[in-house]
C-alpha cells in the first residue's frame, strides 16, 4: 500500500511539474506580445536562457541550499526536485519582463545565475526549506502554499531593484511628466501567454499540496485548483467591468493582467478557503492591478508587462489575505504573515539591488539609446522576429 501512495504521488508531482513548465512559453508569449516587434527575439532569447540557466543552477547548487537534503520518503526524490526546479525560473521571468526593451542579455543571464543559486534558494530555505533561521527571533511562521511571497513577491522586489537601477525605456516619459503610451505589438500572443500561465497555475498551486494518493488529499487538490481558477475569473472580470465603466472600452491586456493578479493573490492559500472567499480575494487582486498600473507609471517606474502590479502588489495582498481569512490563532496569524512579507522583502530587494549594482559595474545593464532605437533584436541577437515589418520607433 505504501508503494502505491509513493507511485501515485510521484506521478502526480511529475504531472504538476509539466503543467508548471507550460508557464515558460506562457511568460515568453505574454512578454513577446506586450513589447514592440523590434524587441521580440531578444525577449524570447532571454526567456529561453532563464529556463536553461536557472534550472541548471538550481540543480547544481540551489536545491541543496534551499532544502539541505534530497531525501524524500513520500515520493521519488527526483520528482520532488523537478517540481521545485519548475518554480525557480518564474522569479527571474518576473524580473526580465518588467525590464524588457532596455535590458542587455548578458547581465540578466548573470543575475539569473545568482538568483537561482543564492537569492531564491535562501528565500525558500527560510520558508519552505531547511530554515536556518529556526529558533531565532527571525524564525518565520509564514503560510504560503505555492509562493505569493516566496516566488511572486521575491521576483517583484528584485524587479523593483532592477527598475530603480536601469531606469525607464528611451522616451517613455516626457520632460514634464507626461506618459507616452507604448501599445502591445501582438494581442494574440498576449492572450495565448496569459492562458498558458493560467493553465500552468493549476500545477503550480495544485501540485504544492504535495499529495493526491488519499481521498482527503485528492479533495484538497481539487479544492485548491477550483479556488485558483475562481480567483483568476474574478480578477479578470472585475477589471473588465471597471475598465468599461471608466472608458467605455474593453482592454484585453488589462483584463488578462487582472486575471493574473487574481491568480497571484490566491496562491498563498487556495487550500484554506471555501469556494466563495476566492471571489473576493481575486476581485481585490484585479482591482489592485487596475489601480496600481497607472500609479507605478506616475512614479516613473517603467514596467512594460505590469509585473509590479501583478506579482509584487498581489503577492503581498495574497499573503495578507491568508492572515485575514484563514487565521486560526495559532499556526496562521496576520502578524506572522506580515513578518514573513517584511523579512522576504528586505532580503530580496537588498540582495537583488546589491548584485545588480555589482553586475552593472562590469557589464552595463541598460542598452544605449541608439540600441533601444534600433531594437534589442538586432543589437543583441542579430535577427528580427518580424523582418518583413517596418520597425516602430
Amino acid at each position: 500500500m505504501q508503494d502505491i501512495h509513493y507511485v501515485i504521488d510521484t506521478f502526480f508531482t511529475l504531472f504538476a511539474m509539466t503543467l508548471i513548465i507550460l508557464m515558460v512559453p506562457g511568460f515568453a508569449m505574454l512578454e513577446a506580445g506586450l513589447v514592440r516587434t523590434k524587441n521580440v527575439t531578444a525577449v524570447l532569447t532571454v526567456n529561453t536562457l532563464i529556463y536553461l540557466i536557472a534550472s541548471l543552477g538550481f540543480l547544481l547548487v540551489g536545491y541543496t541550499l534551499a532544502f539541505g537534503s534530497w531525501e524524500n520518503d513520500s515520493m521519488s526524490k527526483w520528482a520532488a526536485f523537478l517540481f521545485q526546479m519548475a518554480f525557480v525560473g518564474k522569479v527571474i521571468n518576473i524580473v526580465s519582463g518588467g525590464v524588457s526593451e532596455r535590458i542587455r542579455i548578458i547581465p540578466i543571464v548573470l543575475f539569473t545565475l545568482i538568483a537561482s543559486t543564492l537569492i531564491y534558494p535562501l528565500v525558500v530555505n527560510i520558508t519552505w526549506g531547511a530554515d536556518f533561521l529556526k529558533d531565532t527571533f527571525l524564525d518565520l511562521h509564514l503560510y504560503d502554499l505555492a509562493g505569493s511571497t516566496v516566488i511572486h513577491s521575491t521576483g517583484g522586489w528584485a524587479l523593483l531593484a532592477a527598475i530603480l537601477i536601469i531606469g525607464p525605456r528611451r522616451n517613455r516619459y516626457g520632460p514634464n511628466g507626461q506618459i507616452r503610451v507604448i501599445p502591445a505589438s501582438n494581442i494574440p500572443l498576449v492572450t495565448l501567454g496569459a492562458f498558458l500561465l493560467w493553465i500552468g497555475w493549476f500545477g503550480f498551486n495544485g501540485g504544492s499540496v504535495g499529495s493526491i494518493s488519499t481521498k482527503e488529499s485528492a479533495d484538497t487538490v481539487a479544492l485548491t485548483i477550483l479556488n485558483t481558477n475562481t480567483a483568476g475569473l474574478a480578477g479578470g472580470l472585475i477589471v473588465a467591468i471597471l475598465g468599461y465603466m471608466r472608458y467605455k472600452r474593453f482592454d484585453i491586456t488589462m483584463i488578462l493582467n487582472g486575471a493574473l493578479g487574481g491568480l497571484v493573490a490566491i496562491t498563498a492559500g487556495p487550500d484554506l478557503y471555501n469556494i466563495y472567499t476566492p471571489l473576493l480575494i481575486g476581485m481585490i487582486g484585479g482591482l489592485l492591478v487596475e489601480v496600481m498600473v497607472p500609479v507605478f507609471d506616475k512614479l516613473r517606474l517603467d514596467d512594460p508587462v505590469g509585473a509590479l502590479s501583478v506579482h509584487l502588489v498581489n503577492g503581498i495582498w495574497g499573503t495578507l489575505a491568508v492572515g485575514i481569512f484563514a487565521s486560526n490563532g495559532s499556526d496562521i496569524t496576520l502578524a506572522g504573515q506580515i513578518k514573513g512579507i517584511l523579512i522576504v522583502a528586505i532580503f530580496a530587494f537588498t540582495s537583488a539591488y546589491i548584485f545588480l549594482r555589482i553586475i552593472n559595474l562590469f557589464v552595463p545593464l541598460r542598452a544605449s539609446d541608439d540600441e533601444q532605437l534600433e531594437g534589442m533584436d538586432l543589437a543583441e541577437c542579430g535577427m528580427e522576429a518580424y523582418p518583413e515589418f517596418k520597425k516602430s520607433f
